[in-house]
Order: structure tokens, then C-alpha cells, then sequence
């Protein structure tokens, strides 16, 4: 009688740990001691398996079981179709996966139609010796267990991860160009020197009036290592799927994600993306109204009023010719004073001569406004005597407001919410008669039941609305006693160029908003902070100064005679 012989089963070893299980692989060790721990787990079960012959090992360390998008797995799956491997084998079901669906269709689908022998050591599982109705409810339910673990753990996980973000800490993977993460705290930023500088320089050549592709062109000239290349540099290995060249180099593209990243200015925003649960793995972004925004999270590069000044520029059409790096002063800054459209700078030539002039876009495309032709160097001296005299003006308020003081101007600002206080008092108290009446009137038979709930549930809003508007207010006055001289730190900003002799980019777009040209080359500007100085001049005349505009614009201020 001849003796049967067994199949003999070509088997893979398979072993998974995720990040979230702990102990993963780290720089200091090839694979994590719980690895190590399934190998040899696995080994001492098939040691006497004589019907088992081990081919081969994968392993997936620091891989999710949520999916099976791994790629240790899916170099078995491809083996396994080859006819290298007949048979899987595995510590438990977690670690083959924990999503249950594709778990299942893997474990009852897919196995057996490959004719795969698998087994789960210690879940008692081997598809071999055959199925029985206890293993119909069991390894679906483990499964369910394993998938509801988890869903369990990334929840947990991102809440955990929404706390740091709310405290500050910095969870990325790789900082951005021009930080760093402090060496005695990873969630911390600290300012990288060399590229913080590079920053620097990238946001004032904006100022001074240089499109980002020409900046980008200054700084691969310069062989400035774009911020992957510089990243790579320093040890970090940064990547990216945008790399379209072998080396990465600065693009227009590149230097405006830099000028427009808050983070320079100290504030710190995360959360931006996300993905719709632990099994999607492709990303959605989050409505900005749910990012996480600390302002002031650490030290900035940038200062909050040149950061301003260049997001209004980024808005700006400020196009230039094809054979010039730098923008013009006035562009995207003269505006048609009838239509508003920017003003286009024109080049004519007469002769051995050329004459540059500003007209109406708007007149250049559709003729539906008049030219407004100005000569750009009529416009641009207009431009400067008008500013000049501006900065006059605010020297001579700085002037009044080192005389007065500051407490004059404060105890201004309190008297006026004081009033506006009062008044909000007198509207929530009218809320409250209102609103107890109105039960009276219902007893009378004036207002049904619904018309009586309706009208409370209104009052009652609207004292609430009111209590806290006179919170706020209380807030503000608090604020202003505290305050010091900053308030008026806006003159500074004129004064800075008190011997301003010509008209630059960077004078122009930190000081004046907009330039409006009408048909009769009048200019009109409206200056930044312009608010802030009418506010001051009206402060001023309360306290019992004269302000007088002079017939050249010059503002005269003296004190007003007592009657």
C-alpha cells in the first residue's frame, strides 16, 4: 500500500506594524523589535510543518491596516499570481488587515480562487482544514472587531493631533523654507538663518518692485538653492510629485506660496486638509472657516505691515514689458478717477524722441471711457510734491500730539464709547420691559401663545446681542487706558521719509493706496492709513485746535481762542 504524500506549500511569511501600534522602525534599526517578534512567532509554528516550506518574508513596518494599499503586500499579491507563493501566513487577522470589508474579500474571495492556503496563527484560522460554522460567524466578526479597532484609533488620532494644532505645535513632517524645528522641541519653530535671509530678500525685492519671475530669475542666477534642493541639503529627506526637472530651481511659482504663507508673520495655520475617514486616503480641503489659526505662534520673519503691503500687491495688475525685470512706480497704483480701470503706461515715438504717458485701460480696450492722458514724469512729480506735503502735514499733527499728550486723545476715545455704551444700555433695558409686558398682553388676550413665544424669543436675542456689544465696548475702553504711544505708530511710517528727494516702488506702494487721474490731469491720492489721519484731525479739533488747509494743501493748526 503506497503511502500518500502531502502537498507541499510554498508560504509567505507576512508581518505588519502600523505607527499607530507603536514601536516602529526608526533610523536606528532596520525594522521595530514587534517585527522581529511576529518572525519569529511564525517561524516556531511552521518549524515542524512538514507539509509548509518557507519562501519568502514581507514585511509592511509603519504601514496602516486601515487599507491594503502597502507595498510589501502588494509585492506578495504579485508573487502570488507569478505561482511563487500558495500559501500566507500571519500572527493574527489585525495584522494581515483591520478593514473588514477587503479583509473579508481577500480571506474568502481572492484566496481561494488563487488556490492560496492561508493562516492566522492565533486566531486558530487555517482555510486548509476546511471551514467550519463556527468559522462563518467568527472570522467575519474578528474582522468587524479589527475594522471598528481601527476606526476607534484614528479618531483618537485626530483628535489628539487637533489638540496640538490648537496649542501651537507645529505637527508637519517638514517645516517650511525658512524654519526650522527646535532641537529641544520638534513641534516648535525656530527661524533657520540662512533661509530666513533668503526670505527677507525675497519679500523686498517684491517691495522695490520686481514681478516674482524675475525674482526667481535673480535667485537661480545667483545659484540660490531652491527650498527642496536647500531642504535635501541640510539632511532632510523632503519630497515632493511636483518635481518636473532633475534639480529643482526657483519659480515664479515658488517665490509668490512664499510671499503669501502667513507663517512668516509668526502665525501658525494647520488643518487645512484632511481625508473623509480612516479608509479614504485621498485628501479634501477643509472650508477655511475650520483651520486652525494661533497668530503670533512664534518668531516672525516678516513684519506684519510689509507682509500686508505685498498681498495687496500680489491683487494688483502690475504686468510689465517683456524686456524689464522691475514694475513701474504707479502701476496697479493710478487708477482712472471716471472708471476706475488701472491706468496703462504708453510709449510714443517723435523723432529721435520717446514719451511715456499713463491712459485709461479701459479707453485702450473698449473705448468707453475718455484717454485721461497724463505724461508719466507730470504724473509721477505730481505724485511726489503731493506726498511730500503729505508727510508735512503728519509731521505737524506729530507735533500737536507730542504737545497735547496722550492721555487727551484717550480720554476722547473713552468719552465717545462711553456714550455709545450708554445708549446700548438703554436699548437692552427697553428689550427687557418689552419682554416682561408681553405675558400681560397675552393674559389680555392681545397676543396668542405663539405670537407671545415668538416676540420673547426675539427680545430675549436681542438683549443678549446688546449685553455683549456692551462687553466689548467695556473691552475696548479697557484696552485704551492701557494702551501706550502705538496707536499713532501709523505716522511713523510717513515721517520715515521726511527727506524723501524721488518717487520709488517701495516709497509708492508703502505709503499710498491708490492714485486717481481725472480727464483735466487732476491727481487725486488717497494715502494709506488714511482713515486714521482724518480720525486724528477731527481728535484734534475737539481739543480745541484749529485746522485750516492752506490754498497749496499745507494744513495750519493753532489753538482756537476761547469765547
Amino acid at each position: 500500500m503506497s503511502k500518500q504524500i502531502s502537498k507541499i506549500y510554498h508560504a509567505a511569511i507576512y508581518v505588519r506594524l502600523s505607527k499607530e501600534d507603536g514601536d516602529v522602525s526608526t533610523s536606528a534599526k532596520a525594522e521595530s523589535n514587534s517585527i522581529s517578534n511576529q518572525k519569529d512567532f511564525i517561524r516556531n509554528f511552521l518549524a515542524d510543518k512538514k507539509d509548509i516550506r518557507i519562501v519568502k518574508e514581507y514585511v509592511d513596518d509603519g504601514y496602516s491596516g486601515s487599507n491594503f494599499d502597502r507595498p510589501s503586500f502588494q509585492t506578495m499579491m504579485e508573487d502570488i499570481k507569478r505561482g511563487v507563493i500558495d500559501c500566507v501566513v500571519v500572527k493574527d487577522l489585525s495584522r494581515f488587515g483591520r478593514e473588514y470589508i477587503d479583509s473579508g474579500r481577500y480571506i474568502e474571495r481572492l484566496f481561494p480562487a488563487l488556490g492560496v492556503r492561508f493562516i492566522a496563527i492565533n486566531d486558530n484560522y487555517d482555510s486548509v482544514t476546511g471551514k467550519s460554522q463556527g468559522d462563518e460567524i467568527i472570522i467575519p466578526f474578528k474582522n468587524l472587531i479589527n475594522d471598528a479597532y481601527c476606526r476607534d484609533i484614528s479618531i483618537k488620532i485626530r483628535s489628539h493631533l487637533d489638540v496640538k494644532r490648537k496649542n501651537g505645535e507645529y505637527i508637519g513632517a517638514f517645516v517650511p523654507y525658512g524654519y526650522e524645528k527646535s532641537d529641544d522641541d520638534k513641534h516648535k519653530l525656530v527661524i533657520d538663518i540662512y533661509a530666513a535671509g533668503i526670505v527677507k530678500e525675497i519679500f523686498r525685492l517684491k517691495l522695490h518692485g520686481m514681478s516674482q519671475d524675475a525674482i526667481a530669475t535673480q535667485l537661480n542666477n545667483e545659484g540660490v538653492l531652491a527650498p527642496m534642493e536647500y531642504k535635501q541639503s541640510t539632511g532632510s529627506g523632503y519630497q515632493t510629485g511636483f518635481l518636473q526637472n532633475e534639480k529643482s530651481v526657483w519659480s515664479s511659482v515658488t517665490v509668490r506660496r512664499i510671499l503669501e504663507n502667513e507663517i512668516y508673520i509668526g502665525n501658525l495655520v494647520q488643518g487645512k486638509r484632511t481625508t473623509p475617514n480612516h479608509k479614504v486616503k485621498q485628501e479634501v480641503v477643509k472650508p477655511e472657516s475650520d483651520w486652525i489659526r494661533i497668530e503670533k505662534n512664534h518668531e516672525p520673519i516678516i513684519s506684519d505691515r510689509d507682509f500686508e503691503i505685498v498681498q495687496r500687491l500680489l491683487g494688483m495688475d502690475t504686468r510689465i514689458s517683456p524686456d524689464s525685470d522691475m514694475v513701474y512706480n504707479l502701476s496697479g497704483i493710478a487708477v482712472c478717477a471716471d472708471c476706475g480701470s488701472p491706468m496703462t503706461r504708453k510709449i510714443t515715438t517723435a523723432g529721435d524722441k520717446k514719451y511715456a504717458y499713463y491712459i485709461c485701460s479701459n479707453h485702450k480696450l473698449t473705448k468707453q471711457c475718455s484717454q485721461h492722458s497724463i505724461s508719466v514724469s507730470l504724473l509721477e512729480d505730481t505724485v511726489l510734491e503731493m506726498l511730500k506735503l503729505h508727510i508735512k502735514n503728519v509731521m505737524n499733527l506729530e507735533e500737536i500730539l507730542d504737545y497735547i499728550g496722550t492721555i487727551p486723545f484717550q480720554q476722547l476715545d473713552v468719552k465717545s464709547l462711553e456714550a455709545r455704551k450708554q445708549k446700548k444700555l438703554e436699548e437692552v433695558e427697553k428689550c427687557k420691559r418689552l419682554k416682561t409686558s408681553l405675558y400681560e398682553d397675552m393674559k389680555d388676550g392681545i397676543l396668542t401663545k405663539e405670537e407671545y413665544l415668538e416676540l420673547h424669543e426675539a427680545y430675549l436675542k436681542k438683549a443678549k446681542e446688546g449685553e455683549e456689544i456692551i462687553r466689548q465696548i467695556e473691552r475696548d475702553i479697557a484696552l485704551i487706558l492701557e494702551e501706550k504711544d502705538d496707536k499713532h505708530l501709523w505716522m511713523n511710517y510717513f515721517t520715515e521719509y521726511k527727506d524723501i528727494k524721488e518717487l520709488t516702488r517701495d516709497v509708492v506702494v508703502k505709503l499710498i493706496c491708490e492714485v486717481r487721474v481725472s480727464e483735466n490731469k487732476e491727481v487725486e491720492i488717497v494715502f494709506d492709513f488714511d482713515d486714521c489721519y482724518k480720525q486724528l484731525l477731527e481728535s484734534v479739533e475737539k481739543l480745541g485746535y484749529q485746522v485750516d488747509k492752506e490754498p497749496g494743501g499745507q494744513l495750519n493748526i493753532s489753538r482756537r481762542e476761547a469765547v
